[in-house]
């Protein structure tokens, strides 16, 4: 290896040593002093006792499909049901391509 190969291995190891150095002194001193929970103090971000009141009170309307377990006619049925009722909502749409199709009340927001 020559002479300026050489340096150019320590500069960039010193640059990519100094910045692991740098960016662990910036991470701990922003989790010590508490700056890491300014974000959370945002509205939504850390919900308040009323918040999460309000949510467990909604009647569950999202379906999750299980990624684990057994896959038995039960399992598919319960899949298809579901299925079904979102498909029968889709085409309760009178002109999917007008603009109401992309409104609030569509997305159930």
């Amino acid at each position: 290896m020559t002479k300026g190969g050489k340096n150019l291995v320590i500069l960039g190891a010193s640059a990519v040593l100094i910045a692991a150095v740098t960016t662990c002194i910036s991470l701990a001193i922003y989790h010590n002093s508490g700056d890491i929970y300014l974000d959370r103090s945002r509205p939504g971000f850390l919900p308040d006792e009323a918040e999460i009141e309000e949510k467990e009170k909604e009647p569950k309307s999202d379906y999750t499909f299980s990624e684990n377990g057994n896959i038995d006619a039960a399992t598919i049925r319960e899949y298809m049901d579901n299925l079904n009722k979102e498909a029968k909502n889709i085409e309760a749409i009178d002109s999917p391509f007008d603009a109401r199709a992309l409104s609030d009340e569509t997305f159930g927001l």
